[in-house]
């Protein structure tokens, strides 16, 4: 469904199924996998096969936490510090996911102007499930494992980087009508922000 979803690939099952027939390598995959030309039955097989074996585990944070001082380093430690206090990002990157599986508002999506409104939203998040004021511009929380190798970030990729995600929090995300009210200015200084971003990126892992 991701495939044909208008808000994520917005594209068609059979259209992908016409590109990877037009491609011998992959011809030939499908043919090693299933025994039968590329089909758009396959494909979903193929995809769900995918997704089940992306796993995270073991990663250098984990290691840490269970015991292993030496996981990580002086910076990542300090990094940690902060991602469980003056970064406040526990709030909603919590458990062993590092995420709540709740939606916020956090003004990714919001683009202030000269309207009486003061902006608008670019993308109205769950609110276009719910239809629900109070879901105006929430998105769900992400999992922050294996955080260094899926930029772009935010649900539209606009923020290029970690340390831009940070810069984004720093002021307590962007102040919009319905902005999550746990978000607030973090005061972080520079070596703090380098700290977490370090921290974020020794979540990376494996399978166990």
């Amino acid at each position: 469904m991701p495939i044909a979803d208008p808000n994520e690939m917005d594209f068609s099952v059979a259209g992908a199924v016409a590109r990877l027939q037009q491609d011998p390598a992959w011809v030939k995959e499908f043919a090693a996998a299933f025994g039968r030309p590329v089909n758009a039955r396959d494909l979903g097989y193929a995809l769900a096969s995918f997704v089940r074996s992306i796993v995270s585990g073991n990663s250098r944070v984990d290691r840490y936490l269970d015991g292993d001082n030496a996981a990580l380093s002086a910076t990542e430690v300090r990094g940690l510090r902060v991602f469980r206090g003056a970064g406040l990002c526990t709030t909603c990157h919590k458990g062993g996911n590092f995420t709540d599986e709740a939606f916020h508002n956090t003004g990714v999506a919001w683009v202030p102007d000269k309207s009486p409104a003061g902006g608008r939203l670019t993308d109205r998040g769950r609110a276009g499930v719910t239809n629900r004021s109070e879901d105006e511009g929430a998105f769900r929380t992400p999992t922050l494992r294996e955080i260094s190798r899926t930029a772009p970030y935010m649900h539209d990729g606009s923020l290029p980087t970690l340390e831009a995600v940070v810069d984004f929090y720093e002021p307590g995300g962007r102040a919009n009508p319905n902005l999550d009210p746990d978000l607030m200015p973090l005061l972080l200084t520079a070596a703090d922000k380098a700290a977490l971003v370090a921290f974020l990126k020794a979540l990376d892992g494996g399978s166990r």
